[in-house]
């Protein structure tokens, strides 16, 4: 079976086989539930699988971020990083991108509600987002480190939605590349704040006395802050 399904609590839900798959899988995203399957598998099957599984699904989607879609109006202006989409004469998409700003050219006549399109545009995006955040991260890591005493072991760009930063009992740091898309204070809030659990692996008074140290007095107003973000653009 392949198709569409209007499901009314669901919404859209898209069938597709797949010859290697052996077993139905579901991906929730934003403009769709992608159900895939084996080949030879009946409508029947898939209604029942979509049935036994609703309450979860239901669940995954409640949990997905309000994605914007990209599209020409389309922006990040962020302090470190900064995106646009413009009309090209081309009939291809085009990506043009230098340390801390990217161009993507878009065809005249281009559409933006394909999900492959839409996938491959993130995918882009996120490139440049880690090429910029290995530019810029690590370097200020190390500058930090040695102004406060911090030391650490390596440091990793990962693309981490979870999370901003983590740190390892061996004092190896993990840092997400959308990290680059925040203020520089905020930049430097985090990674204080992976430094300080190179000295308090927990998040003791001591370790917010320490983190406060480093930050002017200024750890929970920074922290707060930081809710405001989140590891998406």
């Amino acid at each position: 079976m392949t198709g569409t399904i209007e499901d009314k609590e669901l919404g859209r839900l898209v069938v597709r086989v797949n010859p290697r798959a052996r077993r139905l899988t579901f991906r929730t995203k934003t403009d769709a539930v992608y159900v895939t399957v084996p080949p030879g598998t009946t409508a029947k099957e898939v209604r029942h699988a979509i049935e036994s599984l609703r309450r979860k699904l239901r669940a995954a989607q409640q949990r997905l971020p309000d994605q914007r879609r990209i599209d020409l109006d389309f922006r990040i202006d962020a302090p470190f990083f900064k995106l646009s989409l413009v009309n090209g004469q081309r009939d291809k998409f085009l990506a043009h991108s230098e340390l801390g700003e990217m161009k993507i050219i878009c065809p005249p006549t281009a559409g933006f509600d394909g999900e492959e399109l839409q996938e491959w545009l993130c995918k882009v995006i996120e490139e440049a987002l880690r090429r910029n955040a290995k530019n810029i991260l690590p370097s200020r890591l190390y500058m930090l480190s040695n102004q406060h005493n911090l030391s650490y072991n390596k440091v990793k760009i990962n693309s981490s939605r979870g999370r901003w930063g983590s740190c390892s009992a061996k004092k190896n740091i993990n840092l997400s590349y959308f990290l680059v898309l925040l203020p520089q204070h905020l930049i430097d809030y985090v990674l204080l704040h992976e430094l300080c659990h190179t000295k308090e692996m927990n998040h003791s008074d001591r370790f917010w006395d320490l983190l406060n140290s480093v930050t002017n007095q200024k750890a929970f107003e920074l922290r707060n802050e930081l809710k405001g973000y989140k590891t998406e653009f």
